[in-house]
């Protein structure tokens, strides 16, 4: 409800009268106020439509200007051409900074992880800071994950403000680990998705922009990158390597979608395969003093001289080399 609370904020800023919405929503003036309050995910969509609408301002009176109605919609409509879901968030935090100069958008790569941050470029309004903060990284993901048709799992989320009274809550919108009093504002999630295709087109975004908000307040459900699945897959039992058509089955797909699928993502399931069992092979020979013919078994090689071969190929040097050299 403290968000609630923020939106009625905004409307007084604008000198506005925020009754209208908040009955909209059916949010009664006593549940407004109610310290440890609670909304449905529906009532947070009503009333945030409502405050974009009446008072024409999506920053919800957060930023040096109003962004008038449609403005995100501009911003999306501008990264739907983009090749890859990488270069549509470049493109939509670049463009984000041109119309809200009070945040800074930007997208790096660290190894395998992909960091959206948020930094504040001025002190946002207190009563409204945590809620443009929170609304801007849920709007963010919500299009990320719509985009390619997928549900996109943070790594991390971090916050650059105290944990609030509410905190809870924060599981429900950013799922997976939270970290508040941060630096700066991110999300993290695995890289890989950013190689991903966009799969939408303009009349789809037309359908969305009708009705836009449950991608901001609602998590995405489907998962449609299959690599890190495989990789789980594989990583279980790691001594065998078990067929396509096996596989497949595990992952509720056909063989013939998994192979496509892995292409279209830029893997082949040869080299998953060679990848979780020479990552199983390193760890084994750091980790252990297990002599190399037990780890060639481990990971599923049938005699040492085929395993070495491998590995060979693989990292350059022999096992026990490797294992000398660490």
């Amino acid at each position: 409800m403290a968000f609630a609370r923020a939106i009625a904020a905004a409307y007084r800023r604008h000198g506005q009268n925020p009754d209208g919405a908040l009955k909209l929503a059916r949010i009664t003036p006593a549940q407004l106020q109610k310290a440890d309050g609670r909304m449905t995910a529906r009532q947070m969509e009503l009333l945030s439509a409502a405050a974009m609408q009446e008072l024409d301002d999506e920053g919800l009176a957060a930023f040096e200007r109003k962004l008038p109605w449609g403005s995100y919609g501009m911003l999306a409509r501008a990264s739907l051409t983009a090749p890859t879901l990488g270069v549509a968030l470049k493109r939509w935090c670049r463009h984000h900074g041109l119309i809200a100069g009070g945040v800074r958008l930007a997208l790096a790569v660290s190894g395998s992880t992909a960091i959206v941050s948020l930094r504040e470029q001025r002190t946002l309004p207190r009563e409204v800071r945590e809620l443009s903060i929170a609304f801007v990284l849920r709007n963010i993901h919500g299009l990320a994950c719509w985009y390619v048709d997928s549900r996109i799992p943070l790594q991390g989320a971090r916050f650059p403000y105290p944990a609030p009274p509410h905190a809870d809550a924060y599981q429900h919108m950013f799922p997976g680990p939270r970290q508040f009093d941060s630096a700066q504002a991110e999300l993290r999630f695995d890289a890989q998705y950013l190689a991903l295709p966009l799969r939408r087109d303009e009349k789809a975004l037309n359908q969305l922009l009708q009705r836009a908000l449950p991608i901001t307040v609602l998590q995405y459900r489907r998962d449609r990158l299959l690599v890190g699945q495989v990789r789980q897959a594989l990583a279980a039992h790691p001594e065998r390597a078990p067929s396509a058509a096996a596989l497949a089955e595990v992952l509720h797909v056909s063989a013939r979608t998994l192979h496509r699928q892995l292409k279209e993502e830029g893997a082949s399931l040869q080299r998953l395969k060679d990848e979780v069992r020479m990552e199983r092979a390193k760890d084994l020979l750091l980790r252990t003093t297990r002599p190399v013919k037990q780890v060639a078994a481990a990971v599923g090689f049938r005699n040492e001289k085929s395993f070495a071969r491998a590995f060979r190929a693989w990292v350059g040097v022999a096992p026990g080399a490797f294992r000398s050299t660490q």
